[in-house]
């Protein structure tokens, strides 16, 4: 059975809730920044704390690693045909891939190399914007037709070469997660020598006592945001809204079930999944988005969305 998306077709954007909790006892570890520690702040009732367990910039990430394979090196099986750029080293080996990296296209290892491959299809494929707005329905059919993953997780090629460094696709679909009246969890411990314990710690021998800080909550929420009205103003049809749609929900759906262990000390499941906004629509099972997206991915390919070959192969050398 076809997933319904009818309840989605007028709604600007779908606003979906999801409850969490350790998997195991209470605690939990946020994210932590260099220069912040954890990002604690006061909650806006003025009542209590709240914590900022992932952001939207590692969620993003987070979002992209639930559809890769890494014994494969490739797309999880529902996602095999959709386009991307693999990188290799001088061997041949495959050194990361536009899915993997953090900036996307936008990577050191595929703009930044002799070789140019990507570099001048972009500046072929979006010539013409040095002067005056950005189109942004230029950019986002690029980005479809070479790398679809960024068409939703958004780029920013900040080459002077492109578009004079402003070529910009915000996120279509977004995601963090908060902890509301939080409590730290102190405790500690020692990292023990054996052998020297008074030994020079400045080169890692001898006994060194350690803080730790993790926290408690009552409530745990995943917040994703998918925007709708960015995605129909890309105006590449049906069969690319449908596409990119199913594919963000398939990325909810997979992370709530395989992607909750953010790191070692914060192991998560999933209690409730609910829709906010629009009312009536229902997340479809994973089974069903699983089953869907090889027909959808086949449909874009057949009114030429991607490109031919879809994997574009580039060497990383300095």
């Amino acid at each position: 059975m076809a997933v319904k998306l009818n309840a989605l077709t007028n709604a600007p954007r779908l606003l979906i809730e999801a409850d969490l909790k350790p998997i195991q006892g209470s605690r939990f570890q946020p994210t932590g920044f260099p220069d912040l520690g954890a990002a604690e702040y006061p909650a806006p009732d003025g009542n209590g704390r709240m914590l900022l367990v992932e952001s939207a910039q590692s969620m993003a990430n987070r979002l992209e690693a639930v559809c890769w394979d890494d014994a494969s090196e490739d797309w999880v099986g529902p996602l095999q045909g959709l386009p991307y750029v693999r990188v290799q080293n001088s061997n041949g080996e495959t050194l990361t891939t536009s899915v993997l990296e953090a900036h996307r296209l936008n990577s050191p290892y595929i703009l930044e190399g002799k070789d140019t491959t990507v570099l001048n299809m972009l500046k072929d494929e979006l010539a013409g914007m040095e002067q005056g707005r950005v189109d942004i329905r230029k950019l986002a059919e690029t980005l479809v037709r070479v790398d679809t993953n960024a068409a939703l997780h958004g780029v920013f090629l900040a080459k002077k070469e492109l578009a004079g460094g402003r070529l910009r696709l915000p996120r279509a679909l977004s995601a963090f997660i908060e902890a509301e009246d939080v409590k730290v969890a102190p405790s500690g411990g020692v990292k023990v020598d054996t052998v020297a314990p008074s030994g020079d710690t400045s080169k890692g021998f001898g006994n060194v006592p350690y803080a730790r800080d993790e926290y408690v909550a009552p409530s745990i929420t995943a917040y994703f945001n998918l925007d709708l009205a960015q995605i129909r103003a890309f105006r590449l049809g049906e069969a690319a809204e449908r596409l990119l749609i199913t594919l963000a929900l398939f990325k909810i759906r997979r992370f709530l079930e395989t992607g909750l262990r953010l790191r070692t000390a914060c192991d998560l499941e999933c209690q409730e999944l609910r829709v906010t906004r629009p009312e009536g629509f229902e997340v479809p099972p994973l089974t069903d988005l699983k089953g869907e997206l090889p027909g959808l991915i086949e449909a874009a390919a057949g009114v030429g969305l991607f490109n031919e070959p879809r994997i574009t192969e580039v060497t990383y050398r300095k």
